[in-house]
């Protein structure tokens, strides 16, 4: 399985200028100079991050989802949410070929962390062999920065804010994120059931 995320996070989704305001630099860096790459670069670090930690999209684009098998004959379950809609399903042989499908024969069952992919009948199309499904899908919770969860975006600026502060660092441990952006994030990761009777 592969998930690429098809067009990125547009530069105008991106709140520059509400991060500029959080880092408090005032009128200090214009437009013109080389601080606003570099404030975008770090509002899209965060972004990233959150987005792998909690596996959900912040800002709504389409991803393209490849599968050689399904997870289960009827349904298969997408990595990340929320998805806002189906865009299209096909399938791609080894030379990159692709070859539509339509999307009658599958349905999406909306749930907050795991949205999952199901089959209109009985089963979801045949994979053929040597070839792998494409499911292009759209997910996010806001197209602008301003329709974002205002704890997701608080939790974007803390954490861009952490990465500008310690941008020379060369010792922070994988994985390091400030228990401020950790607590703002927490409920929306998916919760993690173990395996076993009475767990």
């Amino acid at each position: 399985m592969m998930l690429i995320d098809e067009a990125g996070v547009p530069d105008a989704a991106l709140p520059v200028t509400e991060f500029t305001a959080h880092l408090r630099l005032g009128t200090g860096f214009s437009a013109e100079t080389l601080q606003e790459p570099v404030l975008r670069s770090f509002l899209r670090a965060a972004i990233a991050a959150i987005e792998a930690r909690t596996a959900k999209a912040l800002v709504r684009r389409v991803f393209a989802l490849t599968v050689q098998d399904w997870a289960a004959r009827d349904a298969h379950p997408l990595p990340v949410a929320p998805v806002t809609g189906l865009v299209s399903l096909g399938f791609r042989d080894r030379a990159g070929t692709e070859t539509a499908s339509g999307l009658d024969v599958v349905w999406l069952a909306e749930e907050a962390h795991r949205p999952v992919l199901r089959a209109a009948g009985g089963a979801l199309p045949a994979i053929p062999r040597e070839q792998s499904a494409v499911l292009r899908f759209e997910a996010g919770y806001a197209a602008a920065w301003g329709e974002l969860p205002a704890d997701l975006g608080q939790a974007v600026l803390l954490l861009a804010a952490h990465y500008y502060e310690y941008r020379d660092a060369t010792s922070l441990g994988g994985g390091c994120m400030p228990f401020g952006v950790t607590s703002l994030i927490e409920r929306y990761r998916a919760l993690r059931l173990h395996a076993g009777a009475g767990r």
